[in-house]
């Protein structure tokens, strides 16, 4: 099992190596459009569409529309009404718990998500259009976060984050992410080669209080993207969102983290 993570491990990341710098918008977008109809088609899937490819093609046909024909002041309000839906919506839910499968209220939640997911999918359109780095640089604090997370569980973990919704992650295991994102993000700072990147950028627009915080927010939002994620499969008892991905699960199962992440590193790139 771990030799097939690595290995799926391995071929995604020269995927988007090969991807981000191929030096082809149209490659760039139709990859990004393949992946974005996977995401949507597994999510339909965790909210019990009666025909989740119908529903993945109708929003791959919106993800394309959005892309054609808004402008930027348009995306822009896209990215802010996915930071709300995740602090008024989706993370109390974590508290709240969800709506019953076959309900109103749960394809209205459906909705919800999906148009998250589809922020997310055009945040990364536009962290590219910025710099193939810069958008890596935002995806990296999540990776981090994750790796930090994972290790200083295993190693310290004792108190539950959410039993009820993933037993496996920990306080400890939460600090330990924000601890080694801090670190590694300061360190980048301080390399001049990685001066445009998101790290920087933060340092540079807000000082060392400003970074301190929009790392913070970036951590707690990512884990926040996890945990809901979990939710929804623990409803539905699925353990994977799909199997599209070997030893991984599927697309949302790899990228859960970043759907909160992204647009709120676009907003806070423009700001700054």
């Amino acid at each position: 099992m771990l030799k097939t993570r690595v290995i799926t491990a391995l071929v995604l990341l020269a995927v988007l190596v090969s991807v981000l710098y191929s030096n082809s918008p149209v490659f760039f977008l139709a990859v990004t459009a393949a992946f974005f109809a996977a995401a949507a088609w597994e999510a339909s899937r965790l909210f019990r569409a009666s025909l989740p490819v119908v529903s993945a093609i109708v929003w791959t046909i919106l993800f394309a529309l959005v892309i054609q024909l808004a402008d930027a002041g348009t995306i822009q309000l896209l990215f802010a009404l996915c930071v709300a839906i995740w602090a008024i919506r989706l993370a109390p839910s974590l508290a709240l718990g969800l709506p019953p499968v076959g309900k109103l209220g749960n394809r209205l939640l459906g909705v919800v998500y999906g148009i998250s997911v589809l922020g997310a999918f055009i945040a990364i359109v536009a962290l590219f259009h910025f710099s193939p780095l810069y958008l890596l640089s935002v995806m990296a604090v999540v990776w981090v976060a994750d790796i930090g997370a994972y290790f200083a569980g295993k190693a310290f973990g004792k108190r539950k984050l959410a039993p009820s919704i993933s037993p496996g992650k920990s306080w400890e295991g939460a600090v330990g992410g924000w601890v080694a994102v801090m670190l590694l993000a300061g360190i980048s700072t301080a390399y001049p080669p990685l001066a445009d990147t998101f790290a920087p950028r933060v340092l540079a627009g807000l000082g060392w209080v400003g970074f301190g915080i929009v790392m913070t927010v970036m951590v707690a939002a990512s884990i926040v993207g996890d945990l809901f994620e979990s939710q929804l499969k623990r409803r539905v008892e699925m353990k994977d969102s799909s199997n599209l991905l070997p030893g991984h699960g599927g697309v949302l199962d790899r990228i859960d983290a970043l759907i909160p992440t992204l647009p709120l590193a676009v907003l806070i790139g423009s700001w700054i």
